[in-house]
């Protein structure tokens, strides 16, 4: 395990990780209590916080929302490109991880608001995870508003995903299911054979300079929890590089020591 560390000392930048084999309860980590921006990685709790309004039967997933082109936004998914229209929440949540659409995200923000997200957040005692922006405002990250996560919180988000200890076993297993189909598979998954892709689940995030992964992988020899952070990159493939060949080092690790 140690050469992760020995790796990431070589790299420009700064990282954090965490690793749990979730039967046994061992881990290895760095930094991985130190809040980093999210990016993308936010949607986790976000999806959680919704379902968990599903579960307490506050909200449906057939429930439909209009989308108008001024609630548009630019970057990841495919909603930007499309006409006008209503979506079902089980639809926006589903371009949400699998697409990462930030369109898709956004609306869902507004149906739950930005505290219930938070109240949500604290349930699942993430201490340095929190949202304060919508998506691709740019505007709110230059007034110092963002979304903060931990690689450790990211975990745990995780590992209750797939205990199914905050939400019911229903839910829980929709959002893993919807995880396991992301189309973002350039960093941890990336040099993992693709036939275990449908093992594991990923939800990637990306700013400038900041490439973050969180992962959940089902495996033959285990169930385990990855989850990389970096930031103060000096480009963004650089750490897509990096973040990718600590996922290829960590599946080696696995295959080498997990009967």
């Amino acid at each position: 395990m140690k050469e992760l560390k020995r790796y990431l000392d070589t790299r420009i930048g700064e990282y954090s990780f965490y690793f749990e084999d979730i039967d046994s309860g061992y881990t290895y980590s760095y930094n991985e209590k130190t809040a980093m921006p999210s990016a993308s990685c936010i949607k986790i709790p976000i999806a959680m916080s919704l379902l968990k309004e599903v579960d307490n039967s506050a909200l449906n997933l057939n429930q439909k929302y209009f989308i108008s082109k001024q609630e548009m936004v630019d970057g990841a998914g495919i909603i930007h490109e499309m006409n006008e229209k209503e979506y079902s929440l089980e639809e926006l949540l589903k371009v949400m991880l699998i697409q990462s659409d930030n369109t898709a995200t956004n609306k869902i923000i507004d149906v739950l608001g930005m505290d219930k997200i938070n109240n949500t957040i604290r349930e699942l005692k993430l201490k340095e995870t929190i949202i304060k922006r919508k998506m691709m405002d740019f505007e709110a990250r230059e007034n110092g508003l963002d979304n903060f996560s931990s690689s450790f919180d990211l975990a745990r988000c995780l590992k209750r995903l797939y205990q199914g200890s905050f939400l019911n076993r229903e839910s829980s297993n929709f959002i893993l299911n919807i995880l396991r189909r992301s189309q973002n598979r350039e960093k941890i998954p990336f040099y993992i054979p693709e036939r275990e892709w449908n093992k594991i689940g990923n939800k990637s995030g990306s700013l400038d300079g900041i490439e973050n992964d969180a992962s959940i992988m089902n495996l033959d020899k285990g169930n385990f929890v990855f989850v990389v952070m970096s930031k103060a990159l000096p480009n963004n493939v650089y750490g897509i590089v990096t973040i990718s060949k600590l996922g290829k080092m960590m599946w080696d690790i696995i295959d080498r020591n997990w009967k």
